[in-house]
């Protein structure tokens, strides 16, 4: 008898946050992911999952329990809704814990099969307290903690190439030399304060595809040299596209294509499992968006063996 493969990648699409009219927030790109990896070829249906919801111990390994609870309660002040973006709903609450839980399973996925996908995910604003910039929770923080708390690993690279600093990851990490954080990012962008994480690349607008590409080349070779870890976190990002509304960078889809195969190959050379997740994007038509995730998680699949038998 066969025995079922495990999934690939695990999505969170069906638990829909209400949004009120003219939200800026493209909601629909994760349903319109799904469906193409499926009807792509890239991932067949019975390779994709539901995740389990986090549970508040996962979260609080990353977040004060304070603000777990005002989270799930709804007790968050109004200025704290408005710093996240979105309103608060008890469908907020549970999309939110999906998303971190799918990124949890990704990682897990990871370590057995070299490498594990979350069709969302990359929620790096999110600080132990408080959540910003359409970020609740912040997905990858909680993942590595589950990871170093079962003992799975020790030691994290967190590689992020979203177009906005990773700020949360890098707040809660700062004193913590376990977890290696990388950001590429645009200068003059959300976040406006940075968090100096273990390696910032800051880039000024309008940034094209071959500058961008030796930035990156420089960042990878001195952050896998000094991470030392056994693990990648690729919070990916569509926004440094030249077509994306909060992007100010200028890549085209060949140089985010070029962007993708370069850290998957460092990823590959390197030996390690790989985590990874969509982060932002912001382009009209929509399309354009889903796109640059469709052709990450190609790649990803690509370069990286998902059919490694668990050890």
């Amino acid at each position: 008898m066969n025995q079922r493969r495990p999934p690939i990648a695990y999505y969170s699409d069906t638990f829909v946050l209400p949004l009120p009219e003219g939200h800026r927030f493209p909601m629909q790109k994760y349903r319109l992911l799904r469906e193409r990896v499926i009807a792509d070829g890239i991932i067949p249906p019975d390779r994709l999952a539901v995740p389990p919801a986090a549970t508040d111990e996962m979260l609080m390994r990353a977040h004060t329990a304070d603000y777990v609870h005002r989270v799930q309660h709804g007790t968050l002040s109004r200025q704290e809704i408005r710093r996240i973006g979105f309103p608060w709903s008890p469908q907020m609450v549970e999309r939110s814990r999906r998303s971190v839980g799918a990124t949890v399973a990704a990682a897990h996925v990871a370590l057995h099969y070299g490498v594990g996908i979350n069709l969302a995910g990359g929620t790096h604003h999110a600080t132990a307290d408080e959540g910003q910039g359409f970020c609740v929770f912040n997905d990858v923080a909680v993942a590595a903690r589950a990871l170093q708390a079962e003992g799975v690993v020790q030691r994290v690279l967190v590689v992020d190439c979203d177009v906005h600093q990773g700020n949360g990851t890098a707040a809660i990490f700062a004193d913590d030399p376990t977890v290696y954080t990388f950001s590429i990012h645009g200068a003059k962008n959300f976040p406006f304060r940075k968090i100096n994480g273990d390696l910032d690349i800051a880039l000024d607008d309008n940034t094209e595809d071959d500058a961008y590409l030796e930035a990156l080349e420089r960042g990878l070779t001195r952050a896998f040299e000094e991470a030392n870890a056994e693990i990648v976190f690729y919070v990916s990002g569509a926004d440094p596209f030249v077509g994306d509304r909060l992007g100010r960078l200028a890549l085209s889809k060949q140089g985010l294509a070029q962007r993708d195969r370069m850290v998957f190959s460092f990823c590959r050379r390197a030996g390690l499992p790989v985590v990874v997740v969509m982060a932002g994007g912001y382009a009209v038509p929509i399309e354009e968006t889903v796109d640059i995730h469709v052709q990450t998680i190609r790649l990803a699949l690509e370069y990286l063996s998902f059919e490694r038998q668990p050890h």
